[in-house]
């Protein structure tokens, strides 16, 4: 039997996880919660997802709280880490999980707007959010940044601009501020998935004409549709002590491959 990250690893560290909610980000919160985090869901308009999160974490023993920010307003973001270092004293672990679907237009039909707004929440939320947290988490025993991207940045398939070219720049953003941390003792990873079993999943192969996404475990690795936990215990892998000499790496979360090739 592999290795695995004690309940108690995390305790006393504090993890920020932006789209906390619901789908992937959900997940990431439920996972360090149960190793002994305590995590701040950041949620934009599903507060109702959030509350469910904060009241699945405490029922399991665990700590969290919710917090409001749309993380492309460096406005909102600021409030942001002012009510979470009020209520937690410091940030150890930041998860920039938010992140929205482009609307499957060629490069020709894609709307600027639409650009600029996917650019907006996956880059320039980051960004605000690394800025604003960055600075105090230098100070702390371990801390570290895990950033979600996707296989997308490899793909990079048609009729998805907006999503390839925010991912991308997305990695590059993790990379470079790996770089500039590591003589902070900060680590910066990059974890890419592929087709996962969220809402963001559901729609995405409902558009390629599969009504029900369960219904292609049968030709995914493994056997099932890669679910937010398996995510979840590689970021909880990568902020853990078991990867203390880990930094300014991407790790895909695919199965090796969307669908089976036999």
């Amino acid at each position: 039997m592999g290795a695995s990250v004690a309940p108690e690893q995390l305790e006393d560290r504090v993890a920020l996880v932006s789209g906390g909610g619901r789908g992937i980000g959900r997940g990431i919160s439920q996972e360090l919660a149960a190793a002994g985090a305590t995590v701040a869901v950041v949620y934009h308009r599903d507060e109702g997802a959030a509350s469910e999160t904060v009241a699945a974490i405490t029922a399991d023993g665990g700590t969290a709280t919710k917090h409001r920010a749309a993380v492309e307003s460096f406005d909102d973001c600021r409030q942001l880490r002012d009510d979470v270092l009020a209520a937690h004293g410091a940030v150890d672990i930041l998860v920039s999980n938010a992140g929205i679907a482009s609307k499957g237009r060629s490069v020709s039909k894609t709307e600027p707007e639409e650009m600029a707004r996917l650019f907006g929440i996956h880059v320039m939320g980051a960004f605000h959010l690394a800025h604003l947290f960055v600075p105090q988490m230098r100070e702390r025993a371990r801390s570290d940044v895990v950033m979600v991207s996707s296989v997308a940045t490899r793909h990079n398939a048609g009729h998805s601009a907006p999503y390839n070219v925010a991912k991308s720049a997305l990695e590059a953003l993790a990379f470079t501020l790996a770089k500039e941390e590591q003589r902070h003792g900060t680590h910066v990873n990059v974890v890419a998935p592929g087709l996962v079993v969220s809402e963001m999943g559901r729609r995405l192969v409902k558009a390629g004409g599969v009504e029900d996404i369960g219904t292609l475990d049968g030709v995914s690795p493994f056997g099932h549709v890669c679910t937010p936990t398996d995510v979840a215990r590689v970021v909880l892998f990568l902020v853990s002590g078991l990867s203390g000499y880990v930094t300014g790496q991407r790790v895909e979360v695919d199965g090796g491959g969307m669908l089976r090739q036999s």
